[in-house]
């Protein structure tokens, strides 16, 4: 049983979007079973005198049932029922009414805000008592019909059933109050799952400390491109080049709609720098039972990758390489310079050398005749 809670929060009065719910419908995929909707931190003033409670029905779809789940085929018909209660001391007024099921940005399963038209499951629900006023403690027994068309296509298919209050503040607007259950229903017929891996990108953030290593951040998309509903298990790995010193992640995923995606974003630490780092992305899915004891056959598990590269320069060593290269060249070029200068020294000795050899002086001082010149030595 889940039990809702009030708190006033402003809405624009014709506001088609996100509603502000309290009670917000957390219809998580990932605790098939837990209850349907969670509820989000109320006013204490409020919750001390609007409170109320729904669960499915025990009926002849089942007893003590966490939310409903149904098996039909094409053109297909089923009855069951919602409770509600007033847990309040006043008297309370609620509308209840069903809506298609979405993925949130976060994966979490919501339904359509109140007003908003449904195309799927949640139009194929038809609510006996649309409106209740339910006296401090009253429990009533609220019947509804699934009604599948004939044409509709086999699969998987997500809506809510939910009681509503709508709150209208001090200044005018308006707050949609709900809580409810959520509805799984597989229309029989050719399953057709599929899975795939989108957009991975990869970018490493390297550390003064080339051992330590450093953080990469992996994104990737998955896409159900199928018409069931898949659990997929994620496998999230980096590497260097020829696969070094992989590093690796195991990524919980929530369940996704036919026709639905989500982004995620994976970190891991400890990442060497080795110049090129290659992200992986591998997940493996299975088709989600409908939640309800069935003997039909699953297909296989899927499994789809993708992957991404980017640079993980290891900029410390790099670094260090060159501050010891340019020491390195420094000193080569020290010495060449030495050994030039001291090579210039004796070159420039020995050709002093020769050239004094060259002039030899004669006994008086007086430098030599040359041969033939007719003159004889001190003459003037």
């Amino acid at each position: 049983m889940s039990q809702a809670t009030l708190s006033p929060s402003p809405l624009p009065r014709r506001h088609r979007g996100f509603l502000a719910v309290v009670f917000g419908l957390l219809l998580a995929l990932t605790a098939p079973g837990a209850a349907a909707f969670a509820q989000t931190t109320a006013d204490p003033s409020y919750e001390t005198t609007v409170s109320w409670s729904v669960r499915p029905a025990d009926t002849a779809q089942g007893t003590g049932r966490p939310n409903f789940a149904y098996e039909l085929t094409p053109g297909g018909t089923v009855g069951d029922a919602l409770i509600v209660t007033n847990r309040s001391v006043d008297p309370i007024d609620l509308g209840v009414y069903a809506a298609d099921g979405f993925l949130t940005a976060d994966g979490t399963l919501d339904i359509l805000a109140g007003g908003e038209p449904s195309t799927e499951l949640g139009s194929w629900v038809d609510i006996d008592v649309p409106q209740l006023a339910l006296a401090s403690g009253e429990t009533v027994e609220i019947p509804f019909t699934v009604a599948v068309p004939a044409d509709a296509s086999p699969g998987d298919y997500a809506a809510g059933v939910v009681a509503s209050m709508l709150v209208t503040g001090d200044d005018g607007t308006i707050t949609e109050r709900r809580l409810g259950s959520r509805i799984h229903l597989r229309v029989l017929g050719d399953l057709a799952p599929a899975l795939s891996v989108t957009n991975v990108a990869v970018d490493y953030h390297g550390t003064a400390n080339p051992i330590a290593g450093g953080a990469a951040t992996v994104t990737y998309t998955l896409v159900n491109d199928g018409n069931t509903r898949l659990s997929p298990d994620v496998n999230v790995s980096v590497a260097g080049p020829f696969g070094w010193a992989p590093v690796t992640a195991a990524e919980e995923v929530p369940d996704l709609l036919p026709r639905s995606s989500i982004e995620r974003t994976v970190e891991l630490a400890s990442v060497p720098p080795l110049a090129l780092l290659t992200a992986e992305v591998t997940a493996t899915s299975t088709v989600v039972s409908p939640g309800i004891t069935t003997d039909a056959v699953l297909p296989e598990p899927l499994v789809s990758n993708g992957s991404a590269a980017t640079a993980a320069v290891p900029w410390t060593v790099l670094a260090i390489l060159l501050v010891i290269a340019a020491l390195v060249y420094w000193r080569i070029r020290a010495h060449k310079s030495a050994k030039a200068q001291h090579q210039r020294a004796i070159d420039e000795a020995v050709a002093a050398a020769k050239a004094e050899l060259a002039t030899p002086e004669t006994t008086d001082g007086t430098a030599p005749v040359p041969a033939g010149s007719g003159a004889t030595p001190g003459s003037p």
